[in-house]
């Protein structure tokens, strides 16, 4: 693929993993396996508001397929082709998930040194069409995206983005929710090697005539460590630490509290990902 302006979803992508990336209150374990023949197997248990569910996720690639298929717990199957350059600078995905055929999707994705396009459509008899356009470099970038419903012949969204990038900084500006909200963000590296950054955002959401200001940091402690942390002008303080137990396995633990009534319960959530 050619370094491009990226897509669409990655315009303000950097700020947003700082803030929302593996932040979670649930209880979750996985275990990846991988056979002699290349495929790789991983069973994941989740407890999520006193529920568990399971699932297991196989993944093969051999040359330009990769082919992905996970099975849940209520016995749905869902298949993922995924085809690079089958055309040059082109990326081809295909799902189906059974027995739900209806929400099967087929995607294509074409990458250019100054534009990126995306046409998604639902594979079912009136189906929705998502599409995404981003011109511009890896500096600077303009994009806009819309979703439409064949069926009720309606638009179930329109969003229009800007990112500026820089080597020790990036900024984005979305207007999102059908033009009813704005998010702009800031994201800043505090040194050269990039393992401290300091992050800002704010939402303005017009309908309801409210603001939400977050901000938040990451730090490397070391090779193997990593800290996150973000607080937003509603009191919810959130903080993450990531630990590589064994090469390419992780240990993450986070936690919530809502420093404007610190007699409820801080939300606490573990994630185990092993690699034997």
């Amino acid at each position: 693929m050619s370094k491009g302006p990226g897509l669409f979803t990655d315009i303000g992508k950097k700020a947003k993993d700082i803030l929302t990336a593996n932040y979670t209150t649930d209880q979750k374990f996985s275990v990846n396996t991988c056979s002699e023949n290349g495929v790789i197997l991983t069973s994941t248990a989740l407890k999520k508001g006193g529920l568990s569910t399971g699932d297991v996720a196989a993944k093969y690639k051999y040359k330009n397929l990769l082919v992905d298929v996970n099975v849940d717990t209520d016995s749905k199957v869902l298949t993922t082709l995924t085809f690079t350059e089958i055309v040059p600078s082109t990326k081809t995905v295909a799902s189906l998930k059974f027995p739900d055929f209806d929400s099967g999707k087929l995607e294509v994705q074409y990458f250019h040194h100054h534009a990126t396009f995306t046409t998604a459509v639902s594979l079912k008899q009136a189906p929705t069409v998502d599409v995404s356009a981003t011109i511009g470099t890896p500096s600077i970038a303009f994009g806009a995206e819309a979703g439409y419903d064949t069926t009720s012949s309606t638009f179930t969204k329109y969003t229009a983005g800007v990112s500026v990038s820089k080597p020790d900084s990036c900024a984005s500006i979305i207007l999102g929710d059908k033009g009813d909200s704005i998010r702009a963000s800031y994201l800043h590296y505090l040194d050269e090697l990039k393992k401290s950054a300091a992050v800002g955002e704010i939402t303005r959401k017009f309908s309801m005539n409210e603001n939400t200001i977050t901000v938040g940091g990451s730090y490397v402690v070391n090779p193997l460590t990593t800290v996150k942390a973000k607080l937003n002008n509603n009191g919810k303080l959130g903080a993450l630490l990531q630990h590589e137990l064994i090469p390419k396995s992780l240990l993450t633990i986070s936690g919530e509290v809502d420093t404007k009534a610190l007699d409820r319960t801080p939300k606490l959530g573990v994630s185990i990902a092993l690699v034997p």
